[in-house]
């Protein structure tokens, strides 16, 4: 072991001192080597040689985990979503393999059965017939109203003036005869009175009452003025309508009366 470096023993003149070189305090060891130190001292760090850098054994580890949270994190939902959507389609060509059941194959009994029965013909096609038109009736028809059975006979207009030349009736236009045929088809007498029981019409639509007066000059025993009629028997009048000079009637009504539900008859003339 070597003595330290001592400067008083080295030293040539003390007018011209000399530089003492620093590595002179140690003795010289060979390359990448360093004395021991002295007894009681720590030898000095040791800097790195130059052009180098730390090793950080923990960085690595580190930046792996970080990025294993980030794609935990991030793309945890898009695999899942992924996986999902594969799942379905799996179960959708699955579903699309396995072939669907069909009547036929499933109610095997049902077929048959149909397939043996005849087939049903078809309703046939039915039309309703047409609503029947009302009857019409004419001069000579026997048509039915209420209790009676009447008949228009003739029908004559233009008459002035009804009776004779003591006991007459002049007309305020024109008088319209009408001779007309009453007969009771019930089981019981009836009286008739043509006065409200029958009427005329003309073009117009206007109507026009018989003339009771008329009635009594213009018949020889007064028919139709309250004439009693048993069943069975018929009694032949003139009826005579007021109405203006020119008028042609159209139709001749006669009522079925208050107290029956028949309808009344019409005759077109």
């Amino acid at each position: 072991m070597t003595t330290p470096y001592d400067p008083a023993q080295n030293e040539s003149s003390p007018a011209t001192p000399q530089p003492t070189p620093p590595t002179a305090q140690f003795p010289q060891v060979p390359a990448g080597q360093y004395p021991p130190p002295p007894p009681g001292q720590y030898p000095p760090p040791v800097a790195p040689p130059a052009g180098t850098t730390r090793k950080r054994p923990w960085l690595i580890p580190t930046l792996i985990g970080v990025a294993v949270v980030v794609v935990i994190c991030c793309g945890g939902g898009l695999v899942l979503g992924l996986t999902s959507g594969d799942d379905k389609k799996t179960d959708a060509s699955a579903s699309s393999d396995i072939p669907a059941a069909s009547p036929s194959t499933s109610a095997p009994a049902a077929v048959a059965s149909s397939a043996s029965a005849p087939p049903k013909p078809e309703p046939a096609k039915t039309t309703a017939p047409p609503p029947a038109k009302p009857k019409t009736f004419g001069i000579g028809d026997k048509v039915r109203g209420g209790d009676f059975e009447f008949t228009i006979n003739s029908v004559k207009c233009g008459i002035s003036q009804v009776g004779n030349e003591f006991l007459n009736k002049k007309a305020q236009g024109s008088f319209c005869r009408a001779i007309v045929t009453v007969k009771n088809v019930t089981k019981s007498a009836h009286t008739f009175h043509a006065d409200g029981t029958i009427t005329a019409q003309d073009g117009s639509g206007r109507e026009y009452e018989a003339d009771g007066e008329a009635g009594i000059y213009g018949n020889t025993d007064g028919q139709g003025f309250l004439d009693e009629i048993n069943p069975g028997n018929s009694v032949k009048a003139n009826v005579y309508f007021d109405v203006p000079k020119g008028t042609k009637l159209k139709t001749i009504t006669f009522d079925a009366g208050l107290f029956t539900f028949a309808e009344d008859a019409v005759v077109t003339l």
